[in-house]
């Protein structure tokens, strides 16, 4: 019960960060200059590129990242 509690989270967090990143992502699309959006994307990256992420999932960050960019352009 309580391992299900916690692979929830964990997969609400990666799942949050997933949609931050696409949202960046689509953004920096419409307009390439917006630091926010930019911001958003580096931290994504930086989280995806963690022992945290690694923590939280096995699925590989960098395979994430790629899928992601490629779904957006």
């Amino acid at each position: 019960m309580i391992k299900s509690i916690y692979e929830n989270l964990a997969n609400a967090i990666v799942l949050q960060a997933v949609k931050d990143y696409r949202d960046a992502l689509r953004t920096l699309k419409k307009h390439p200059r917006r630091s926010d959006a930019r911001s958003v994307k580096n931290d994504c990256e930086r989280f995806f590129r963690s022992s945290w992420y690694q923590t939280l999932t096995s699925v590989d960050g960098e395979i994430l990242m790629r899928k992601l960019n490629e779904e957006v352009c």
